[in-house]
C-alpha cells in the first residue's frame, strides 16, 4: 500500500485505499487476478470416494490430509479414477456481495479460468492450483509455505452464476485472446510494423 501511494501521490485525494468494500458502490469495479487469488476447497476423489483435502502438521512440516466430505464439483465427474478439483466458495460469495452493493455500475474481472466444462474435464484431473515465486512455477504449496503466490484458475461458469442469481447482469466471460479479438486487435495490427504484429 505504501508503495502505491507514493506512485499515486499526484493523483491526491482522488485515489483511497480500503479495508473492506463500503457499505453501497455506484461505478466501475475492475478486478486483475483478485479472483483466482482466493482460497479454494480442493476436493479429492479416491478409489471412487470424495474427500475434503485440507493441511496438517507432522512434526516440523505440513502434510495433506483428507476427510470425507458430501461436498462435490458442480458437475458429475464420470468414472472412479482419482481425481483432484477445486470449488470456489469465497469467490461466488464475493460475486453476491458485489450484487449486493452494487447500486449502479458494470464489474470487470480479469482472471486465469475456463468454463466449467473445461475445468472440470476428466483430463484435468490434477485440478489447477499453482505456485509463483520469483517468476518460478511449481504445483506444492506445502513448500516455502508463505513466501509463494498461490493460485487456482477460475470456473467462470459458477462464477458467472453466482453473479446471475444475487441479480447482476452477465454479459459474457471468454479467453483474453478472445476478448482482444473482438476488441478489434487484429484490425489495428494490419497497419502495426512487424515487431508490434509478432509481439500481438
Amino acid at each position: 500500500r505504501a508503495r502505491q501511494q507514493q506512485t499515486l501521490q499526484s493523483f491526491g485525494d482522488r485515489v483511497q485505499w480500503v479495508s473492506e468494500l463500503p457499505a453501497t458502490m455506484q461505478g466501475v469495479v475492475v478486478g486483475n487476478e483478485v479472483l483466482d487469488a482466493m482460497p479454494v476447497q480442493l476436493l479429492a476423489r479416491g478409489d471412487g470416494v470424495w474427500y475434503e483435502r485440507g493441511v496438517a502438521l507432522a512434526g516440523e512440516r505440513f502434510v495433506w490430509a483428507d476427510r470425507p466430505t458430501t461436498l462435490r464439483p458442480p458437475v458429475e465427474i464420470d468414472g472412479s479414477y482419482d481425481y483432484l478439483t477445486e470449488i470456489h466458495p469465497q469467490a461466488e460469495a464475493f460475486m453476491r456481495t458485489l450484487a449486493e452493493r452494487l447500486q449502479r455500475g458494470a464489474v470487470f474481472f480479469l482472471d486465469y479460468g475456463f468454463p466449467e466444462a473445461e475445468y472440470y474435464h476428466p483430463q484435468r484431473h490434477m485440478g489447477t492450483v499453482m505456485c509463483h515465486r520469483g517468476h518460478r512455477a511449481d504445483a506444492d504449496p506445502l513448500v516455502e509455505v508463505g513466501l509463494k503466490d498461490i493460485t487456482a484458475h477460475v470456473n467462470f461458469t459458477g462464477i458467472a452464476l453466482a453473479a446471475q442469481e444475487a441479480g447482476l447482469s452477465v454479459l459474457g466471460y471468454g479467453s483474453q485472446a478472445r476478448f482482444l479479438l473482438n476488441c478489434g486487435l487484429a484490425q489495428l495490427m494490419e497497419q502495426a510494423e512487424l515487431p508490434a504484429r509478432a509481439q500481438a
